[in-house]
């Protein structure tokens, strides 16, 4: 009779070694004979084994050059100290057959506790995909829940069908933005006062819908997202700007993200003076900041006397005008610094680029090791393999431009004038026209 397999609770394992060549049944016949009254009728092996409490004998020999080796395993059912003293009987097995042999005790290990490490990662197996599954149920429910509703919400305005939030006409201000996705992101945050114009050129339904409202424009950031402010400015009447993170769209953003570019955005006077735009649409001073008659101007008020009533004298003679001092000249500009022959040089590069859209990125001895137009200068710097120290290029110098230049260890930009930045690194000086050019030229 065998032993289950699956009752067993622990497992001898034991080498043998042996001066010449023995098999399997050798083994066995030597373990189950010289045990036999050994250990007791208790723990007799054959009655153990006919009982079911000790299982099959297995038994693994390899014979070279007359010698043998090999494991014997054997499942118990038995508890620690009666196992414990079945395998230290093994040991006392020293003949084999014919031949001279030791068995010696390996191990006795707790079958249950393999067992239960086969449970326990199983289990976490198995959790770990009841816990994906659930978790793309839950996220797919939400999000189709959250299309259904976005799709409701966004309808097409106007005779080009731009998408727009649903409280465009009935709302004070408005926010512009580039694309359908962008409207759908804010209409998921809940801004539902919002159009796309759906291209670089704004459709003449924005133009119009903007008179009268406060207008946000709201792009992305990267260089699409500032030739569309461009045409912007030039074609709507805006009241503030808000742009995406450097990089980043409007519509990726999440609703954190949004909110706060929406809360820091920027009146539009104060985006051209950092920005050095021009505009030559309708752009106006933000609403905000306008006196109640929406004109700009402060309100005249009577200077009255006790009563509200003008003195007589006044009204018989006109005032005599008031003689006004005369202003002070103005102070004498400081004289220009005379420019280092550093400076000079890459002034003098400045100008072989200017009215070219041309980058020259310069290394060791001011030597030349790239050339390339300015609107792929971002990608060659950050694919640049040779050191570079100076930047001279037909441009606005961007807060892009200047992380790059920051990771790439260039120390010196040069360029046309400075867009709105952040932050400049210290390990980096920029120099624009107006600093390099020399006094007669200085504008």
């Amino acid at each position: 009779m065998t032993n289950d397999p699956s009752a067993a609770k622990y497992e001898v394992r034991a080498r043998i070694t042996a001066e010449g060549v023995i098999d399997k049944p050798d083994v066995v016949g030597a373990v189950f004979g010289q045990t036999e009254g050994l250990l007791g009728d208790e723990l007799d092996l054959r009655d153990l084994q006919k009982s079911g409490r000790i299982g099959r004998i297995e038994v693994e020999i390899d014979s070279r050059k007359g010698k043998s080796e090999g494991e014997i395993v054997i499942p118990s059912s038995l508890d620690q100290v009666e196992t414990a003293i079945l395998a230290a009987g093994l040991e006392t097995v020293d003949r084999i057959g014919p031949c001279r042999a030791k068995i010696e005790v390996v191990s006795v290990d707790d079958i249950r506790i393999t067992k239960r490490q086969k449970v326990v990662e199983r289990a976490k197996a198995i959790l770990a995909r009841v816990q994906e599954d659930s978790k793309g149920v839950g996220v797919d429910l939400t999000e189709a829940v959250r299309k259904a509703v976005q799709v409701e919400e966004i309808t097409t305005y106007g005779p080009e069908h731009l998408p727009a939030g649903p409280n465009i006409d009935q709302a004070d201000a408005l926010i512009v933005v580039e694309g359908r996705s962008d409207v759908l992101n804010l209409l998921r945050c809940g801004i539902k006062n919002v159009i796309a114009v759906e291209g670089t050129s704004v459709p003449q339904t924005v133009k119009d819908l903007s008179r009268g409202k406060t207008v946000t424009a709201f792009t992305d950031g990267d260089r699409a997202g500032e030739l569309i402010l461009r045409e912007m400015l030039q074609t709507m009447d805006l009241d503030f700007v808000a742009r995406a993170p450097r990089g980043s769209e409007v519509e990726e953003l999440t609703q954190k993200q949004l909110l706060k570019c929406l809360r820091n955005k920027i009146p539009i006077n104060q985006y051209l003076e950092m920005s050095g735009f021009e505009s030559t649409g309708a752009t106006r001073e933000p609403r905000e900041e306008r006196g109640e008659n929406g004109a700009g101007r402060p309100d005249r008020r009577d200077e009255r006397g006790p009563g509200g009533r003008r003195d007589e004298r006044d009204r018989e003679r006109p005032m005599a005008p008031r003689a006004m001092p005369p202003p002070p000249p103005p102070p004498p500009p400081p004289p220009a610094a005379p420019l280092s022959p550093e400076l000079q040089h890459y002034f003098d590069l400045l100008a072989s680029v200017e009215n070219a859209s041309k980058t020259l990125v310069l290394g060791e001895g001011d030597s030349v090791v790239a050339e390339v137009p300015v609107k792929e200068m971002i990608e060659t710097l950050a694919a640049l393999s040779v050191p570079a120290k100076v930047i001279v290029f037909d441009g606005i110098v961007s807060q892009r431009l200047l992380d790059v230049a920051q990771e790439k260890g260039i120390g010196i930009v040069v360029a046309t004038r400075l867009g709105p930045i952040g932050k400049i690194p210290d390990q980096v000086r920029v120099y624009t026209k107006a600093d390099l050019a020399p006094p007669a030229l200085a504008r």
